[in-house]
């Protein structure tokens, strides 16, 4: 089966919000009703999907700040085919877009399991960030 990876690709809300239950768990609760259209088209520079088929695989946004500094969020691949490099290619095709878009720098904070994903698979530099828990 091919895998194909689409920039600013078609989004159903339902999908999305099932792709990131899956990927990021729910703790119990069914999973959100996020309306991803509006909140893509509102704040995304762009995202990447990945597909299977028809089926909704991967997926990360790309958030940006309208000049040189854009942000990786919400990556994430269903559960059962983790480990197979469809993160690493969604981030590498949400880089290289960012970069199309003049972007000078692509951002990305992660929780520490994740280091050797985004520091080994993507490429990403460890650099000095700061952080305020809001929540």
């Amino acid at each position: 089966m091919t895998i194909t990876y689409e920039w600013r690709g078609d989004v159903d809300n339902a999908a999305l919000n099932a792709l990131h239950a899956d990927g990021f768990g729910t703790g119990g609760r069914p999973p959100a009703r996020t309306d991803w259209r509006e909140r893509l088209e509102r704040h995304s520079l762009g995202w990447v999907c990945a597909r299977e088929d028809d089926a909704l695989i991967g997926f990360v946004n790309v958030v940006w700040d309208g000049g040189a500094h854009a942000f990786i969020l919400d990556t994430v691949v269903a559960t059962h085919r983790r480990a197979e490099g469809i993160g690493a290619a969604l981030v590498a095709t949400a880089a290289q877009e960012a970069r199309a878009a003049n972007c000078e720098w692509l951002h990305v904070d992660f929780e520490d399991r994740l280091r050797p994903f985004y520091f080994g698979s993507c490429g990403f530099k460890e650099t000095t960030a700061g952080l305020i828990r809001l929540r």
